[in-house]
This record gives structure tokens, C-alpha cells and sequence, in this order.
């Protein structure tokens, strides 16, 4: 069996065809080189196939047909389209439309702009001395959207900061409840306090820190300051206190100038501001988004004519002296004759322009040029020129001067009650005698109407009824009718000082215009200015006008002479050892700004020195003293000569040597 070769195993070929039905031919089995069996031929229809029926079921499977896709396709591509035309359309709008809208919303979402604050220009005094000048300080800022609940998940962000900042500031903690919860939404800086010092803004950053620190390791604390922000800007100081205060001023809120030469100057003494923005998240500045910078111009320095020290003099001197009498309120003027500069300008009581929240609002201001009062006495050295220019009369004129002297529908009478009095036109002066100046007066024309247009022209001259030229804020010009205007006791009263209204600097222009040999300079304040490029711009030069003549003037310091040296003189009180003075008292009946009755009086001193070689004019005048003296000799002659001795020695001016003239005073009959 095992020799035998094993039995081959048929593998099934394809299925024989049938032969036909009723066919002979003989069966072939397919091999190689064969040709492939014809393929069957389809079947006819099933009308004409014998036996088929539509009921039968076909012989073998039926294949599906498929729908065509391109409608489908042109769907989607049409849906595709018009998605792809809205996206393109928006686009457009976006980019081109509204692009710039769109860009300025998200430069005010994401830029921030801060101006920034030109340092304002000193106010120095003659020699160069800081009077008013600018430090470093921060404007308190804040972002109000960054203590809403969304930023801080709370809903009393504004109050816990508010509490928190309201010591610190000094501001009412509603306040600034108020500012850190707008009603406006979309506000992003609101100013929590203006110009604090670098301590206040330390404060508040050594807290943000604090809070910062402390909300890392604890999540229920919430740092709610990092909204507040910080502005670098300056702050107005004045080194002295209240030294010329009311010639300075002071400084707003705003930064703006309130009074003063702060305020007269404010335009050049503010610079020009400049401006920076810069991108910023959360409230901090993002240095990698850049920023851009205008630098700003700083204000330009005014140089004053004011001497410090002979400032400090005079306002120390009317100060004590206001005090002392109880008075309402007093000024010294120093001027130097020659040139109109103003020395020295003290009011009293003053102000702190450091501290304004103190400040009585009486005293802001500059009383000696903002209050218009009758001058008295002192005001005859403007009638006794007029005499002395017209040749109506000499220094050694006769004047019989009785107790009483009826003139119109008044009965006028002298400050003392005395006898006849046998007096020469220099002795009315020296007396200061009210009748004799009337009747002084009278001699200017040949009738009164006549005298009085005169005299009323040599007042203007002298300035009286015109602004002093220094256009300080709220100066006044004083009060001058018309001669025409008169009424029938001004045209007996304003000889002698009243009547009529100046200011302070009216008065000591006066004597600073006989003292200058009869010559008006204009009254200045202000020497000149020095830009940012440090270049000195000089202030214009003053105006000149000559009022009497060189002679008159000379002969009218002789006579002031008296009234000082001769001991019938009103104004012993203010001699100088060693120094020839010219002066003039005055006391004048005080029209009360209240009631504008009569109460009270004004007390009043000018003159200048050397009488003979005049450099230096100083006016004091103290309104409504209520204790001790009222006369003005008595009260405003020892501030003259406290003043005028100081400002001697610090200009360095010696005594002349020269001998007085010592005209009579009065005459034998």
C-alpha cells in the first residue's frame, strides 16, 4: 500500500453549462487555450419569455441605482457663498467703514492720557530771593471702573477704598464715595486731591503694598487701591510765610493764579503744559505698548521790585502797630523816589498763602491798593504846591487863622481848638491847619469856582482819580469828581483831605513825586521776567510826568521840613538823629465801608529823606484805631521813622550833613 501512489484529490472546478435544452453536442471540458464560454445573452422582456409572469419573481439579484450628488453640492456651496459674503462684508465695515470709531474705542479702553503740569515760574524779590516758587507733588488720581464689583468681586470697593483714603487726603469720605462710584459708567479718571506733598502719595502706595502682599496669602483680602493712580505735578509754596502776601497772592486749586501778581502774571508764571499718554491694564502702565510725550514748557520767573528785608521791616512794624490799637487794619508803602520803584508793600492783618483754609477773607487781597479812603492831612501837600506853583502865594505869606472860619453852609474848625493864630503858609503846613489851607486854596483863582478847577487840575497830575499804572488786580482808582461837580462843602473840604478817596500808593506817589524834583514816575512792581531760556526780560519803562517845577518842589521839602524839626510841628515823632526828614501827619474823618456813614478815623504819616537829597518815600496809614491815640503823628510817626531808619541803613544811604532850612512858622503882626 505504501508503494501505491496516494489518491489524488479533485478540486471542484466551475459549474459545467447545461446543455441546452434539446441539444446534442458534445460536452467540452474547458483547458488551456480554450475559448472563454460565450456570455449568455440577456433575457427578453418579459412579454415576450415563455412561462414569465409579473407575479414571478426574477431568477437572480436586482442592483440599486444611486440619486446624482451635484444638486446637493450646489446647495452647500451656495450656503458656503453667502456665509463666506457675510464674513467679508463685516470685514469691510470693521476695517473700512467703521474702522476709526472702532480705533478710538479701543485706544479710550486701552490708552490713557495725563497732562502733564509746566512748573510754574518763581516770584522772587530785587535780589533774586525765592518769595513764591513751585515743589514736587502728586495729584491723586483714580480709575472708576476699577473698584466696580465686576474688578473686584465685591460690591463695597468704593467705600473700603474711601475709608482708607480719606484720612490720608483730609477729603469727606462721601466725597470720595462719590467720585469712585460715577454715575457715568464709562468714566476712567476722576481727581481725588490736587498737588499733595510726596509724604501723602508714600502713604499711599506703602498701603497698596501692604494690601497687595496680604491678599497673596489671604483671599478674602481684596486690594482696593490698585485703582488709585498718581500724576506728578508741583505744588505753589512760599518759603516766608505770609511776607508780601498780599502782594503775591496765591495759587487755586486749579493751579491758576487767585490774587495778586500770581494772578496778574498767571500767564507767563504757568508755562505751557505738556501731555503724555501711554497704554495701561489693570491701572499699571504697560512698557513694552509704548508711549508718546509732549514735554512741557515751564512758566517764566518774575523778579519783583520788593526788597525783602525792608518788606519784612514795614509789615513787622504796621503789624504790631495794628495790634497795639486795636485797630481794623493798617499799610506801609516804601518807594524809592527816583526810580518809582515800590520797597516794600505790608498790609496788616495778612494772610498765609500756605495755609488759605485759615485765612480771614477779610484780609485776602491788597488793602493798601483795593481800599479808596479820604487821606486828610496829608493831602495839603497838593494844595500847598498848587499855591506855591501859581505864585498865588510864598512860604513865608502871612495867614491869620481864626477859630472858626464860616465858609458856604458849613462852619469849619481845626483839629485842636485854639486862638487866632498868627501863622506863615509854611506854619499852616507845619499845624496843620484846616482853616488856613482854605483859605490857602482860595488864593488859586479869583473866584471859588475858578480856585477849585485849579486845584482840581493839579490833583489829577498828581495822580489822584487814575489807576496807578501797575494794573493789580482789583486796584482802586479812588473817588475825584469834577470840579464842576463840587458840591458846596467839597470845594472847602477836599483842600484838607476830604471829599476826596485814594489808595495807599496814591498817597506815597505824592511825596514821591515832590521828592523827585517835582517829576510823577509811575509806580512799578515788577522789574522784569527771565524765560525758560534763562534770557532777563526787563519790565517797560515807567512814565514820566512833571507836575511842578524843581523850584517848588525844593521849597515844599523845606516846608515838610517843619513839620517834623519845629516844635509847633504835628510830626515830632517821626525825627531821625542825624537825618534831615520831610513828613506830613494826617487824620482824616473815616467813612465805615458798612454803614458808609462817618466812624472812626484814618491816621496817617508820609514823608521822605533826606529831605535835602530824598531816596526813599514811606506812607503808613491805619484805619479806625480803637485804642490809645488816633492822631496820626502819634500813631503812624514812630512806624515812619521804625521803616524809614531801616531802609536808610539797608541801602546804605548817609545823612547829607547839610543844615535845614528852618523856615518860620509863624509871624509877628
Amino acid at each position: 500500500m505504501s508503494d501505491r501512489e496516494p489518491p489524488r484529490r479533485r478540486v471542484p472546478g466551475p459549474a459545467r453549462p447545461e446543455r441546452p435544452e434539446g441539444g446534442n453536442a458534445p460536452r467540452r471540458r474547458p483547458g488551456p487555450g480554450a475559448r472563454p464560454a460565450r456570455r449568455p445573452a440577456s433575457p427578453p422582456p418579459a412579454s415576450h419569455t415563455p412561462g414569465y409572469s409579473s407575479g414571478a419573481r426574477p431568477a437572480g439579484p436586482r442592483s440599486l441605482r444611486l440619486g446624482s450628488p451635484r444638486p446637493r453640492l450646489r446647495m452647500i456651496s451656495l450656503a458656503l457663498t453667502l456665509v463666506l459674503i457675510a464674513f467679508v462684508v463685516r470685514l469691510l465695515q470693521v476695517q473700512a467703514v467703521d474702522a476709526s470709531a472702532y480705533a478710538a474705542k479701543a485706544a479710550q479702553n486701552r490708552y490713557v492720557d495725563y497732562v502733564l503740569a509746566a512748573e510754574r515760574g518763581e516770584i522772587t524779590d530785587r535780589s533774586g530771593v525765592a518769595l513764591a516758587t513751585s515743589v514736587d507733588a502728586y495729584t491723586i488720581t483714580a480709575d472708576p471702573t476699577l473698584f466696580t464689583r465686576k474688578q473686584l468681586k465685591i460690591d463695597d470697593g468704593p467705600e473700603q477704598a474711601a475709608a482708607l483714603l480719606a484720612p490720608i487726603l483730609g477729603v469727606d469720605q462721601a466725597s470720595l464715595v462719590k467720585k469712585l462710584r460715577p454715575a457715568n459708567k464709562n468714566l476712567r479718571y476722576v481727581v481725588l486731591a490736587n498737588r499733595q506733598t510726596p509724604q501723602v502719595w508714600k502713604q499711599i502706595k506703602d498701603l497698596k503694598s501692604a494690601l497687595t502682599t496680604k491678599s497673596g496669602t489671604d483671599p478674602t483680602t481684596v486690594n482696593v487701591l490698585a485703582g488709585v493712580l498718581a500724576v506728578p505735578t508741583t505744588k505753589r509754596v512760599y518759603p516766608n510765610g505770609d511776607l508780601a502776601a498780599g502782594i503775591l497772592g496765591w495759587v487755586n486749586a486749579d493751579g491758576k493764579g487767585g490774587g495778586g501778581i500770581e494772578q496778574q502774571l498767571n500767564k507767563d508764571l504757568t508755562g505751557k503744559d505738556g501731555k503724555v499718554r501711554y497704554a495701561q491694564s489693570g491701572g499699571l502702565q504697560v512698557p513694552t505698548a509704548g508711549s508718546t510725550e509732549t514735554p512741557a514748557v515751564p512758566g517764566s520767573d518774575v523778579e519783583l521790585t520788593i526788597d525783602r528785608d525792608i518788606q519784612w521791616a514795614a509789615q513787622n512794624a504796621i503789624t504790631e502797630q495794628v495790634k497795639k490799637s486795636k485797630a481794623d487794619r493798617g499799610y506801609v508803602i516804601v518807594q524809592d523816589t527816583r526810580t518809582g520803584e515800590i520797597l516794600a508793600m505790608a498790609n496788616a492783618p495778612g494772610f498765609d498763602p500756605n495755609d488759605l483754609a485759615q485765612a480771614n477773607a477779610a484780609s485776602l487781597g491788597n488793602a493798601a491798593l483795593q481800599d479808596a479812603y479820604e487821606p486828610g492831612s496829608t493831602a495839603k501837600v497838593m494844595t500847598m504846591a498848587a499855591v506855591l506853583q501859581e505864585n498865588a502865594a510864598t512860604p513865608l505869606t502871612h495867614v491869620v487863622v481864626p477859630n472858626r472860619l464860616h465858609r458856604g453852609d458849613r462852619l469849619f474848625q481845626d483839629d485842636v481848638d485854639h486862638a487866632t493864630w498868627n501863622l506863615t503858609l509854611n506854619g499852616v503846613l507845619a499845624k496843620s491847619s484846616n482853616i488856613g489851607t482854605i483859605e490857602a486854596a482860595g488864593q488859586l483863582g479869583k473866584t471859588q469856582p475858578e480856585a477849585n478847577q485849579v486845584l482840581y487840575s493839579y490833583l489829577r497830575k498828581f495822580g489822584i482819580g487814575s489807576y496807578s499804572g501797575l494794573n493789580f488786580p482789583g486796584e482802586t482808582k479812588g473817588i475825584l469828581a469834577p470840579a464842576d461837580k463840587w458840591s458846596t462843602s467839597q470845594q472847602y473840604t477836599i483842600p484838607f483831605g476830604q471829599g476826596m478817596s485814594l489808595n495807599a500808593l496814591q498817597a506815597a506817589s505824592v511825596y514821591s513825586t515832590v521828592a523827585n524834583g517835582g517829576v510823577r514816575v509811575e509806580p512799578t512792581l515788577v522789574r522784569g521776567t527771565k524765560g525758560p531760556d534763562g534770557r532777563f526780560t526787563p519790565a517797560a519803562t515807567p512814565k514820566k510826568t512833571r507836575v511842578i517845577s524843581a523850584k517848588t518842589a525844593k521849597t515844599l521839602a523845606q516846608m515838610l521840613e517843619s513839620v517834623v524839626d519845629d516844635e509847633q510841628g504835628t510830626g515830632g515823632k517821626a525825627a531821625i538823629p542825624g537825618y534831615r526828614v520831610a513828613g506830613k501827619t494826617g487824620t482824616a474823618n473815616r467813612v465805615d465801608p458798612a454803614t458808609g456813614k462817618y466812624k472812626g478815623y484814618t491816621s496817617s504819616f508820609a514823608g521822605f529823606a533826606p529831605a535835602d537829597n530824598p531816596r526813599i518815600t514811606v506812607y503808613c496809614a491805619i484805619q479806625n484805631a480803637t485804642s490809645g491815640s488816633y492822631f496820626g503823628g502819634q500813631i503812624c510817626g514812630p512806624i515812619y521813622k521804625q521803616v524809614m531808619e531801616f531802609a536808610l541803613k539797608t541801602l546804605q544811604v548817609p545823612p547829607t550833613g547839610a543844615k535845614a532850612a528852618n523856615l518860620p512858622v509863624t509871624f509877628t503882626p
